[in-house]
């Protein structure tokens, strides 16, 4: 004898494969976006990563723009941020996968 509700739970589970509900989630969108920000990837190991920090802060540290207008500032100080904000997210994660 069957379960009453086999096909109610068969369509259930194949509704669940179909919408992908199973699948691995996909790897966390801020850590892809830190990773385009820096210009490197997660195959990197952590030397790299340093030299792509350093060469990219060293370009748009806003120190370096400084007899600039307000506006280059403004856009200096902000790509700093962001490549600052990367470079912690990205050795957080490699913090916590250790």
């Amino acid at each position: 004898m069957r379960h009453p509700f086999g096909l109610l739970i068969g369509a259930l589970v194949g509704h669940a494969f179909d919408a992908g509900w199973l699948r691995r989630a996909p790897r966390d969108r801020a850590l892809e976006a830190a990773y385009a920000t820096l210009e490197s990837s997660p195959e990197d190991n952590t030397e790299v990563l340093d030299a792509a920090y350093r060469r990219l802060m060293s370009k748009y540290h806003p120190d370096r723009v400084v007899d600039a207008t307000a506006e280059i500032r403004a856009l200096a100080e902000e790509r700093a941020r962001a490549i600052n904000a990367a470079y912690d997210t990205i050795m957080r994660a490699r913090r916590a996968a250790r």
